[in-house]
Parts: structure tokens; sequence; C-alpha cells
């Protein structure tokens, strides 16, 4: 059902204007807008992010290999059918993946930058976009899958964003989550990318519980490079000339090498392995 924001009450017609109070959402870069205020500029999220970002993801072996762990999961734990929605769809990367590996699913991105939805539109050839603030998601009881990719970090609120997904997910639904992981890896580019928190494990488990959620899997991943990680964060001093998409900017047979470390570490999860340490998390849960 869809749900208007203005009166708060639930219609399912096939546009959004409300047939109780008449208002609609106006358009941001032509879509759907639930939040303009806030398309802009806010606090979140670099307003450039989306421009740095594009031309990286594709050869990035950190984004490939996350694409290809959350694929697995989607088809994993979930039915290959159904509404499946991406708040923080971004630059529509994971989307783009996820339209291809699952026909059969009615993908659905919200962004709350304009910027962003001019990126998704570009890659997206049948996911219907929509900026929104994810503190006020105009739904309820709409999906079977919610997927938040490396964008609950950004969000003060984060308890209040895991509330509002509940409300929005049809009974029986769940939500995948990923989000970079252990407070002593907090570096200059965590601040740079507007991060509110790196999360601990049992903390994401008892909001996602507080919530109304029951915990279906947790695993870290990007687990072998975590010593890796550390290492580089020991003494750091953010450097004069900081360059944020430094770490993305690396020899193409280093990205190949590293591609085929969690090529290995993702088997492993496959097989059932649950590793208890690593640079990001993915945690999956149900709404009870």
């Amino acid at each position: 059902m869809k749900l208007c924001l203005a009166c708060e009450k639930n219609f399912s017609s096939g546009d959004w204007q409300c047939p109780f109070c008449g208002k609609g959402p106006g358009r941001v870069e032509g879509f759907p807008s639930f939040a303009p205020e806030l398309s802009e500029e806010n606090a979140n999220y670099p307003s450039d992010g989306f421009e740095r970002l594009a031309p990286l993801e594709e050869k990035s072996f950190w984004f490939q290999s996350r694409n290809e762990l959350i694929v697995w999961a989607v088809g994993r734990y979930f039915r290959p059918e159904g509404k499946f929605l991406e708040i923080g769809c971004g630059t529509g990367f994971v989307l783009s993946r996820i339209e291809r590996e699952f026909p059969k699913l009615e993908c659905f991105g919200s962004e709350i930058y304009g910027s962003g939805l001019r990126h998704s539109s570009k890659r997206l050839k049948r996911t219907e976009l929509l900026q929104m603030d994810a503190r006020r998601i105009p739904f309820r009881e709409e999906f079977d899958v919610i997927g938040l990719f490396d964008t609950l970090e950004h969000i003060p609120d984060d308890q209040g964003v895991l509330d509002q997904v509940h409300r929005a997910l049809a009974p029986g639904g769940g939500v995948m989550i990923t989000v970079p992981q252990h407070a002593f890896l907090w570096s200059y580019l965590d601040e740079y990318t507007h991060h509110a928190r790196r999360y601990d494990r049992k903390d994401l488990a008892r909001k996602l519980e507080k919530s109304g959620f029951t915990l279906t899997v947790a695993t870290s991943f990007v687990s072998v490079l975590l010593p890796l990680m550390w290492l580089s964060r020991l003494g750091q001093e953010k450097p004069k000339d900081f360059d944020p998409e430094a770490e993305f900017k690396i020899h193409p047979w280093l990205n190949r090498l590293l591609e085929q470390i969690l090529a290995a570490e993702r088997a492993l999860i496959r097989a059932g392995v649950r590793f208890p340490w690593g640079g990001s998390l993915l945690i999956i849960a149900r709404k009870v």
C-alpha cells in the first residue's frame, strides 16, 4: 500500500495523488519526490559523491565483490519474485545487477539526492525510481525485500529508519543490510563520506530486534583483508592532498588479485562459514 505523507492514510491507486486529501508528491529529475528540500544538499553524504563514484564502481574489486555477495544472498534467502526496494540506490550499480539476475523481481529504487537518481536512470532499465527520505517511507506492507547497501551508516537516526523499513515490508518480508564494521577502523575517509558510525554486529542486531525483526544471517566480509585495513589506519593523519577515491585507484593487477582473494572468501560464506570480523558486515533479518 502507498502512504500519503500529508494525511497518513493508505491507498492503492495507480498514481501518487491521495484519494483522501488530494495531495501528491512533486517531481525531482522527473521522478516522484517526497523530500524535495533534501534533494540537493543534506548532511548524510557529499553532494558530489555520485559524480566521483560512478566511473569507479565497475572497475573496483570492492564494489564488484559486494555485488556478487548481494546477488548470492538475494537468491539464497528470498524468492526471486515479488517486490524489491533498494533504499539509497546511489548510481544504480547494485540495482542494475539485480535487474539482470532476477527478471521476475519488480524493482524499486529510492535516493535522497536528485543527482543519484539522474545517474541511476542511466543504468536501470525497468526499476521505478523515487526521491525519498528513508526516515519517512511512503509505503506500508508493500515490499518483499528491502535492501540498504552501505546506506544506514550515513543516517544518525538509524533506529527510526529500521522502524520505517519494518512498516514498509509485507508480512514475512525481509531486510538486507551491508554496513562498514568496527570502530577501530574509523578514519578520515569515514568523516569525508559523512558516516555517523561504523557498526558493531551485536549493536545492529539489537536495533533490528527492537524494530521487530528476527535475525536470519550475519557475517562479516572483506575479512581476509582486515589486517591490511587495520595497518593502513595506524598513526593515520589526513594528507593535505587527500583523494577520497585513492583506495579504488589501484593497479589493475592488484585489483584482480584482491578480487580473487574476496572470491575465495565468498565461496566460504556460500558454504556456510560466518566470519566474526571484517571490514564490512552483511545482515539479513525477517519481519516478525
